[in-house]
């Protein structure tokens, strides 16, 4: 049995940070030029094993196949793009963690096939839309709903991925990719501070969290600050911010749910008025769909009666939704057991942040493993993990390959 190198591991990423990042950070935006050079690096690393084809699918995503007796394969990957001033692990810790897998699975005999994808725009951070190759595989990807969204410099998107060579109408038959998929493995970066304290490196992960997304409008009526007594204003703002902490008082008597208030807009927003119209954005995310319906008609409740309160009124916009999605329960205790086996103590942890694992686990088993993320921070250079941990998490991802691809024969 061949030997993972998780050193080799950490030299890469070292490696590709400095290819493609500057003193601000990580610069791999999906369809530019930086993320061409990842992309190519890859290709290289990739073109040294023997054994191994690559290609690329019709919505952008890199493939490699080290072939075993049987077509079904399993997949591990992640992908390699930033955002702009990112960090240096955020995604393609997944990429070059499998890439150091299939070096040491590919050329041995095995009962299943072993894939390496990197996903093509998981983070969305040039048009907005994130997970754009994955859910062109999974086939939830709507073309027309993205044909309209540009860049700050208004270049349209699908003109960005035709000069990557991918054609937006033809997205969708990158869902072929998957035929004789048995299961999927992603091992990225916690991005939260769940991990360290708890004094852990590794952890394995239940599931990815619904969101519910909301501006929530409230509106009274401005007017002067000076002339107008307190017991008679129909203050938009204050109703909007009781509202905001009730949201957070509702979340916190909760287990393991989240709900922020991230965009706060007044109007007329001057000193010497108090505000007849405050939106604010809700955001509300739990792995349980009962538990987050629950959080929102409650904080539709709880608006309302505020609203009253101050003499205003509240209305409500969705924004965005997408349901939890569970992991594969047979994929969580096998990573469960391996990080126990790798790291002597394992837990098990939601996914707040999305992730293509999130679009993978709708048509196939799919778990992740996540790795402590120092302080929590994640898209910043400031983003990092120790060294023994990120070691520790390449062969935990080289068990579970291993462990999977009998789990999956």
């Amino acid at each position: 049995m061949s030997e993972v190198d998780a050193a080799r591991a950490v030299d890469e990423l070292r490696e590709l940070k400095r290819r493609t990042g500057n003193d601000d950070g990580a610069q791999r935006v999906a369809w530019t030029d930086t993320w061409k050079t990842a992309n190519d690096w890859l290709r290289e690393e990739l073109a040294g094993i023997d054994g191994v084809t690559v290609d690329t699918d019709a919505a952008g995503n890199l493939w490699a196949t080290a072939p075993g007796e049987s077509e079904r394969f399993v997949i591990v990957g992640g992908h390699l793009d930033s955002v702009p001033d990112g960090g240096w692990l955020d995604g393609c810790l997944n990429v070059i963690a499998g890439l150091e897998v299939l070096r040491a699975l590919a050329p041995e005999q095995r009962p299943l096939t072993l894939k390496l994808v990197s996903w093509a725009d998981e983070e969305g951070a040039r048009f907005g839309r994130s997970l754009l190759g994955s859910s062109a595989a999974s086939g939830t990807l709507d073309p027309d709903s993205v044909r309209e969204l540009k860049d700050r410099d208004g270049t349209a998107l699908p003109d960005a991925l035709r000069g990557h060579g991918v054609e937006l109408d033809q997205a969708l038959e990158a869902r072929r990719g998957l035929d004789g998929a048995a299961a999927y493995l992603e091992l990225h970066i916690e991005q939260g501070p769940v991990l360290e304290r708890l004094g852990l490196p590794l952890g394995a992960v239940l599931g990815t969290f619904g969101v519910e997304r909301h501006a929530v409008r409230f509106t009274g009526q401005h007017a002067h600050a000076g002339s107008t007594p307190m017991d008679v204003r129909h203050d938009a703002f204050l109703a909007a911010a009781r509202s905001a902490l009730a949201f957070r008082e509702d979340a916190e008597r909760r287990d393991d749910v989240r709900a922020t208030t991230g965009i706060v807009k007044v109007s007329p927003g001057i000193v010497t008025a108090f505000n007849g119209t405050c939106e604010l954005s809700l955001d509300q995310r739990s792995l349980d769909p009962d538990v987050l319906a629950d959080m929102l008609a409650t904080a539709k409740q709880a608006s309302e009666r505020i609203a009253g309160e101050e003499g205003c009124t509240v209305a409500w916009e969705r924004i965005w939704q997408i349901e939890p999605l569970p992991f594969d329960a047979e994929l969580i205790d096998l990573a469960d057991a391996v990080i126990a086996d790798v790291a002597g103590t394992s837990t098990r942890l939601p996914s707040g942040p999305l992730h293509d694992a999130a679009e993978m686990a709708r048509v196939i088993p799919t778990v992740m493993l996540f790795v402590k993320s120092l302080r929590g921070l994640s898209h910043t250079k400031e983003e990092d993990t120790p060294v023994e941990d990120l070691e520790l998490s390449v062969r935990a991802l080289d068990q579970l390959t291993r462990r999977t691809l009998d789990w999956a024969a």
